[in-house]
């Protein structure tokens, strides 16, 4: 191999996922060992977990032996040169890179420095690549990262207590979290208090600029709101008897904002209520963990509803595509966002109908993304037979 290559993945725990499948096409690329991609201790979430925490580091390990070679860690030696000589070549490379400027540009300082830690690593890689390479990202992605037994057994004990009520559930990612709304720069009527608390949380972004809450509407940039969310699932036709798993962390206006959406769907779940305090307690400290349990939850429903278009949502979205379909909705912003500011002009059945119609090519039928549409996690077509 050309040298060791080092990843710092960066953000939540999808975020993350992105830049772990892409670090290990990248060391395909320059013919490096990779060492166990490291996780972001610094986001929004501040989750102090390690690779071992939440994948399964063995598995991982074993399962891309004919694709990289990968080490847990440095060697010996390696450490003691680089890391505690506070020798090691750290850099940055540019969004969505091609292939051909890792070979041109990362591999020589790879070559001549034989350690090298790439930073900040999202989304570093083009979208498009060759088949071959394209498949390398489905083997890592839906393969080779599994989570630990122990966040593998709970998020299935979770599933199956959701099939012991219903044989269907909806999931639900709800994503209304106050990082959410201050990023989208969108505002949601709870004036001052609202202005501020979101203002404040917007500071920690320094490279947003200030946006026109009404023009995000418009422009589809606004999560609904988790009533907004009910609504339209009621208006597609989901009776308030279904069941409906929501997983979310901390929701912006807590009980307030959530009571509408469980008064339309009274079997409302979370992670939280199907399990005692005792059976959470290993993972409610840790943001990363608490994430892919609502993950392998959201996964096994028979109906996945986004509420914006995020890593999670995407990346999901794609594994529900490339291991059979099953459908995800994705709200149609644009449209309904102004659909809902004129709600009470209209009565239930013209609303209805309207949302089923701005909801078409938005419901997830197999053929609704195109080839070469959508991010590659979302839309992994390279990977999926067309019979």
């Amino acid at each position: 191999a050309n040298g060791y290559l080092m990843i710092e993945a960066s953000g939540g725990l999808n975020q993350q996922r992105t830049g772990i499948t892409d670090a290990v096409v990248a060391a395909r690329l320059l013919n490096a060992t990779l060492v166990v991609p490291g996780l972001d201790h610094k986001s929004y979430w501040k989750d102090n977990s390690n690779f071992s925490d939440i994948f399964d580091v063995d598995w991982f390990i074993k399962s891309l032996t004919s694709d990289v070679s990968v080490v847990k860690e440095l060697p010996a030696a390696a450490r003691s040169k680089y890391l505690k000589r506070n020798h090691l070549t750290s850099m940055r490379v540019p969004r969505k890179c091609t292939p051909q400027y890792y070979q041109s540009k990362i591999l020589p300082i790879l070559q001549k420095k034989k350690v090298l830690r790439l930073t900040k690593f999202d989304y570093r890689l083009a979208n498009k690549l060759e088949p071959e390479l394209q498949r390398l990202r489905c083997r890592v992605n839906y393969r080779a990262l599994q989570f630990t037994p122990e966040i593998l057994n709970m998020g299935n004990s979770l599933v199956s207590r959701m099939r012991q009520m219903s044989k269907r559930y909806i999931a639900l990612h709800l994503r209304y979290g106050s990082d959410m709304l201050a990023f989208s720069g969108c505002y949601y009527g709870g004036g001052d208090k609202e202005i501020k608390e979101l203002g404040a949380i917007r500071k920690r972004w320094k490279t947003l600029h200030v946006r026109s809450p009404e023009r995000e509407r418009r422009n589809g940039k606004c999560p609904l709101t988790p009533k907004e969310v009910g609504l339209m699932l009621r208006a597609l036709g989901f009776g308030n008897d279904s069941y409906l798993y929501v997983a979310s962390g901390e929701v912006y206006g807590g009980e307030e904002s959530l009571a509408p959406l469980k008064a339309l769907f009274p079997n409302y779940f979370t992670k939280e209520t199907l399990t005692t305090k005792e059976e959470l307690q290993p993972f409610l400290h840790y943001s990363s963990r608490m994430a892919a349990l609502d993950y392998i939850v959201s996964d096994e429903s028979n109906v996945f509803v986004t509420n914006n278009n995020g890593n999670m949502a995407r990346i999901l979205a794609g594994r529900r595509r490339y291991y059979g379909h099953k459908r995800t909705i994705r709200p149609n912003t644009k449209k309904l966002g102004s659909l809902f500011l004129a709600r009470h002009e209209m009565p239930w059945d013209a609303f209805a109908a309207k949302v089923k119609t701005f909801q078409k090519g938005f419901m997830g039928e197999p053929n609704e993304m195109k080839q070469g549409r959508g991010e590659f996690h979302e839309n992994p077509a390279a990977c999926i037979c067309e019979k």
